[in-house]
């Protein structure tokens, strides 16, 4: 199930995963977001917070208190305006008392930690220390010690927190001279957010906003928040960890069912292929995956056809043996018996005879060892050497000229070579021009051997059909017979005219061009001539069909 190839697929996919949960967690644009909204909300928090403190502050004139209840009259528009002689020096001090109920009533301990300084940076109150919240690090109790998993979170967690902001340490003596926030809000400057990250590592957020009367800063009021993002980021981080579940085991489902219509197909003509090396006994059938439309049954296909080629070649080669066996062996009898009765022939003539015999049967062997050797090299030929482009109109010109010119010394034979088409017409093959034209050598050499001895014609026609380029080779010779057209293209097959020497021709011949031909993506054919009167017969015809380059 889980094979090589199934296993890339998952890591492969698993990978992508991994990388896209890896940067939602770092380059994380809601950490960015939360933070900006969190700013916000405390500068807001901050305003409103400070507008109260000040409002409740108290009037120090031996007389005169400031109620928290005169909030609302002073927000409506009935607060006294500076200038007015009643207000002339007059100081404000924050009372911690009455600061201290507002504190109760506007901050959740939990979320924010409010701090108040007075115009001199002093720490005048602290929220932490109206509900006594104390933080201490206990160890963990017996039990409760973190997993594995836990332990990898936080890692993680502190992998991805921002470690590159200062450390924000408590002041000895409650000072805020530390915190630049504070100072610039001492000064009246716009509420300054300020980042900073706990010992402990947590994300803080601090925004300092100026306490004023009557545009007069009596004091700061600073608000941080720590644990609240980290805490809002982390259930974040565990929702993506969440869809990152599902969809992890949703790509091992679906990779998994694709390893299974790809690395079981070819697991399958991966054994077959190995069962057809060692199988010597019995032919083995390549699984068929034609229905699919893709590569996989493309390769089937492919190793099907390849495996058909190579028992058609095993076949090929055991009856190529088995024909050469049989055709060795009749001159090598021959050979045999005449060796064996030389030495008892009693007179000159019989000697002579016999060595006759052994000549002709040696001369037998040569060329059969010859045909033979060229027809068994002819596939690895073709593999090693490559085709070019060949002209088949001036290439069978010249062939034309030399078989003129070689058989001047043979049976007088006239040899004709025309083509049809029109005018400019391209005859271009892509192909070894020294087997084809051993090819068209072989075609006029067995005409020549059955055209009569006077009024001897060859005539070669070159023509084009479409995409095939035809050769014909007729001759004016008696025909061959009905029962014959194919099988004088199997080897050691001979059937030549009366008259003339036995053992002259190995048979190789017209097998030999098949082949070439076939190698070259062509036909080979034969067929009779039909003269004028019912059943007569006006020579023979060999039809070559090449496959046209351009």
């Amino acid at each position: 199930m889980f094979s090589s190839l199934t296993r890339r697929i998952l890591i492969l996919n698993f990978t992508a995963i991994g990388v896209l949960v890896v940067g939602v967690l770092y380059i994380n644009q809601f950490r960015d977001a939360l933070v900006d909204a969190q700013i916000e909300s405390l500068r807001t928090q901050g305003r409103i917070i400070a507008g109260a403190i000040a409002a409740s502050a108290t009037v120090e004139t031996d007389a005169i208190m400031i109620d928290p209840e005169k909030l609302l009259e002073l927000q409506a528009g009935q607060e006294l305006t500076p200038g007015s002689d009643q207000l002339d020096s007059l100081d404000f001090p924050i009372n911690p008392e009455k600061v201290a109920h507002l504190l109760r009533r506007l901050i959740n301990p939990d979320r924010t930690r409010a701090r108040i300084y007075d115009d001199k940076a002093n720490l005048v109150l602290d929220s932490r220390q109206l509900y006594s919240i104390l933080r201490y690090d206990l160890p963990a109790v017996d039990g409760d010690e973190k997993g594995f998993f836990e332990k990898v979170w936080e890692s993680l967690s502190a992998y991805f927190h921002p470690n590159d902001l200062p450390i924000d340490r408590e002041q000895p003596g409650g000072t805020g001279v530390a915190y630049e926030e504070v100072m610039t809000a001492l000064k009246g400057g716009e509420p300054e957010a300020v980042r900073r990250r706990s010992p402990e590592g947590e994300y803080i957020i601090s925004v300092a906003v100026p306490i004023q009367r009557f545009r007069a800063v009596v004091g700061v009021l600073q608000l941080s928040t720590q644990g609240d993002i980290d805490r809002i980021i982390a259930a974040e981080r565990r929702a993506v960890l969440r869809v990152f579940a599902v969809a992890a085991v949703v790509t091992a489902v679906l990779s998994l069912l694709l390893a299974s219509t790809i690395a079981n197909p070819l697991r399958r003509l991966s054994a077959a292929a190995i069962r057809v090396r060692r199988g010597v006994s019995k032919r083995e059938e390549i699984p068929d995956f034609s229905h699919r439309q893709d590569e996989i049954g493309n390769l089937s296909i492919a190793l099907r056809d390849m495996t058909k080629a190579l028992y058609a070649r095993i076949d090929a080669i055991e009856s190529f043996a088995a024909d050469v066996a049989h055709e060795l062996k009749n001159p090598l009898t021959s050979l045999g018996s005449a060796v064996e009765t030389l030495p008892l022939a009693k007179d000159q003539r019989s000697r002579d005879r016999l060595m006759e015999i052994i000549q002709h049967d040696v001369r037998r062997l040569d060329r059969l060892i010859t045909d033979i050797s060229d027809a068994s090299r002819l596939d690895a030929e073709f593999a090693r050497e490559d085709s070019e482009p060949i002209d088949l109109q001036k290439f069978l010109r010249d062939l034309v000229s030399v078989a003129r010119e070689v058989g001047g010394s043979k049976k007088k034979v006239e040899i004709e070579f025309k083509t049809e088409g029109k005018p400019g017409q391209h005859y271009i093959v892509q192909g070894h021009d020294l087997r084809l034209g051993q090819v068209v050598t072989n075609l006029i050499e067995n005409a020549r051997s059955f055209v009569p001895d006077e009024g001897g014609r060859i005539t070669l026609t070159l023509s084009r059909i479409q995409s095939r380029i035809l050769l014909t080779v007729d001759d004016n010779g008696p025909g061959i017979r009905a029962d014959s057209i194919e099988r004088i293209f199997e080897r050691f097959y001979t059937d030549r005219p009366a008259g003339e020497a036995f053992g002259q021709n190995s048979g190789l011949g017209l097998s030999i061009s098949r082949q070439i031909v076939e190698a070259h993506g062509g036909t080979l054919t034969a067929e009779n001539i039909p003269g004028s009167k019912p059943g007569e017969l006006r020579g023979a015809r060999f039809v070559i069909s090449l496959p046209a380059e351009g």
